[in-house]
């Protein structure tokens, strides 16, 4: 079943169907960062650790494409409001939404993200959150021992 799953994403990825088209442009009217009530490619998102279950979050993350030159603004701020401080060449797109989700739930734990999608302007990936202090996710000794793994 999972690679049935891939296989119909990659399908769609590479004859550009119109329904990943219009997934696109519903995903461009939402918030950069989207809470999703179930993961949009299941295959990848059990592979990263989520079960369906209560604890487990999974967040849609948008980030903009384009060159990592960003251009120094003319007008006086401070230096973190530049807009330019924490993009670089080094790090890729899907540790900086990682980052971002992070950080929008502070009290979630980052368990792993994958891509899923890219046009013009931004890229989408999915992250997987668990809350370490919910009930059912300290009961699971599988989720338990990711955590502590995630945590180092």
């Amino acid at each position: 079943m999972r690679q049935y799953i891939a296989d119909t994403w990659l399908k769609m990825w590479k004859s550009n169907s119109d329904e990943l088209k219009g997934k696109a442009i519903n995903w461009r009217k939402e918030p950069s960062i989207c809470r999703i009530p179930k993961p949009s490619r299941l295959d990848r998102a059990r592979k990263i650790g989520y079960k369906a279950k209560q604890g487990v979050v999974v967040v849609r993350a948008r980030v903009g494409r384009g060159g990592m030159r960003k251009q120094r603004p003319v007008s006086g701020r401070r230096p973190k409001h530049l807009g330019v401080v924490r993009i670089k060449q080094s790090t890729n797109m899907r540790k900086v939404a990682e980052r971002r989700v992070g950080e929008k739930f502070p009290n979630l734990e980052v368990v792993g993200s994958y891509y899923l999608h890219k046009d013009g302007m931004h890229q989408w990936f999915e992250v997987v959150l668990v809350d370490p202090m919910h009930g059912s996710i300290s009961k699971d000794r599988e989720m338990r021992g990711r955590l502590v793994t995630f945590s180092k």
